[in-house]
């Protein structure tokens, strides 16, 4: 009776020897595919918000924890700043800056987007890259209907109105999705808090390594 306890024992370490061995397989196959489809569609969001420029560049020394101070010190301790690029034109100009910001407050979660923003301060518009929300309500803050309020503005910050936009600043909620409309509104606003301290640091010039 023993040695049968023994042998299944050992049948199920190599079973489960061998299912791990397989998982760790396929997530290694799997990985490098992921990671590409992750950067295409980040390109796409990049295109998407800065369509004149020629290529974009890493912001060089970005650090998330320093964009995470900033932010706190202008009221926004809640959000984050993922990523930065500035969007360059083919004779190496400085267009503006492509700015990667997370809200937590979506209805759903997360709402992470691509905020394009021109050296004059002009919002280009914005490009979501990760929202989790309720078909018909909070997403659609991926129509046109909702992101094009952003577009071709120049403002310090955007706020939420429920009883219609009367200004550039003002933003009309989704019906039903104030909580998502408010979530990518801050996104944007730390996204614009960010520029404003890169223009602070940088006056407006190239980076380069």
């Amino acid at each position: 009776m023993k040695n049968i306890l023994v042998k299944d024992a050992l049948i199920l370490f190599a079973i489960t020897l061998v299912a791990g061995f397989g998982l760790g397989a396929v997530h290694e196959i799997t990985l490098e595919p992921i990671a590409a489809a992750e950067a295409e569609a980040q390109q796409e969001a990049y295109e998407t918000v800065f369509e004149d420029a020629d290529s974009f560049v890493e912001l060089p020394g970005f650090s998330a924890e320093d964009a995470a101070a900033v932010l706190a010190e202008n009221g926004y301790e809640e959000d984050s700043i993922e990523s930065c690029v500035q969007a360059v034109d083919a004779d190496g100009n400085l267009l503006g800056y492509v700015i990667n910001a997370t809200d937590p407050n979506s209805y759903g979660g997360d709402v992470t987007l691509s905020l394009g923003v021109r050296v004059d301060g002009t919002v280009n518009g914005y490009s979501l890259t990760d929202i989790s929300d309720t078909a018909g309500l909070g997403m659609k803050a991926k129509e046109e209907a909702f992101y094009s309020q952003f577009e071709d503005k120049q403002v310090e910050a955007f706020v939420v109105t429920k009883t219609g936009a009367t200004s550039d600043e003002e933003i009309d909620a989704i019906s039903g999705a104030t909580i998502s409309s408010t979530a990518v509104t801050n996104a944007v606003n730390a996204g614009l808090c960010y520029y404003r301290y890169l223009m602070d640091l940088t006056g407006g010039e190239l980076l380069s390594e």
